[in-house]
C-alpha cells in the first residue's frame, strides 16, 4: 500500500524496473560472451582497416536502432538503460576483435601475443583512460588503432549518451503530450 506522497515504486512500475535490469545484465553478457566463443580469423594488417569499418557501421546500426526504439517505447528511460548496457559492452568488444586480429597477424603489433582477456583489458583501460602501460602498441598499425579507439572513445562518451538520454528525453515528452 503506498501513502499519499510516497515516492515509493509501485509494484508495476517495480516490475518494470527488475525487468529493466535483467535486460541490460543479460544484453551485456551475451555480447562479452559472444566476444569469446566467436572465431577469431587471422588476417593480414590490410583487412584490419576494413574490419575496424565494418564493426563500426554495425555499431551506428544498433545505435540507430536502439535510439527509435527509446523514443517510441513506452517507458523510455528504462529502454534508454537497456540501450546503454547494450551500446557500451558491443563498443568496447569491437576494439579488442581488431586488436586480437592484429595481434594474430603480428606478435610483434603489441610487444606480445593477446589472448582475448589481454585484448578486451587493453581496450578498458583505454576507455577508461587509465592506461597502465603494460600491453602498448608497437607498430604503426596498432597505434593508428588505439588512435581511433581513443578518439571514438570521446565520440561514445559525448555522443552516443546525449543521443540516448535525447531520445529518452523525447519519449518522455511523447508521453506526457499523448496523457493530456
Amino acid at each position: 500500500m503506498t501513502l499519499p506522497g510516497d515516492t515509493s515504486l509501485g509494484d508495476f512500475q517495480r516490475s518494470h524496473l527488475v525487468k529493466t535490469v535483467v535486460r541490460a545484465v543479460v544484453s551485456a553478457v551475451l555480447l562479452v560472451v559472444l566476444y569469446y566463443v566467436i572465431p577469431i580469423e587471422h588476417r593480414a594488417h590490410q583487412s584490419v582497416a576494413l574490419r575496424l569499418i565494418v564493426a563500426l557501421a554495425v555499431f551506428a546500426i544498433v545505435l540507430a536502432i536502439e535510439v527509435r526504439q527509446i523514443a517510441k517505447h513506452d517507458h523510455p528511460m528504462l529502454r534508454a538503460g537497456v540501450a546503454m548496457a547494450t551500446i557500451i559492452p558491443l563498443f568496447l568488444i569491437v576494439f579488442p576483435w581488431i586488436y586480437l586480429t592484429m595481434s594474430a597477424s603480428s606478435v610483434a603489433a603489441f610487444g606480445g601475443h593477446l589472448t582475448r582477456t589481454s585484448a578486451l583489458y587493453f581496450t578498458v583501460t583505454v576507455f577508461s583512460t587509465v592506461g597502465f602501460g603494460d600491453i602498448t602498441p608497437k607498430t604503426d598499425p596498432a597505434r593508428i588503432a588505439a588512435m581511433v579507439q581513443m578518439l571514438a572513445d570521446l565520440a561514445v562518451l559525448a555522443v552516443v549518451v546525449r543521443l540516448i538520454l535525447g531520445a529518452a528525453t523525447r519519449g518522455m515528452a511523447r508521453i506526457r503530450t499523448s496523457d493530456e
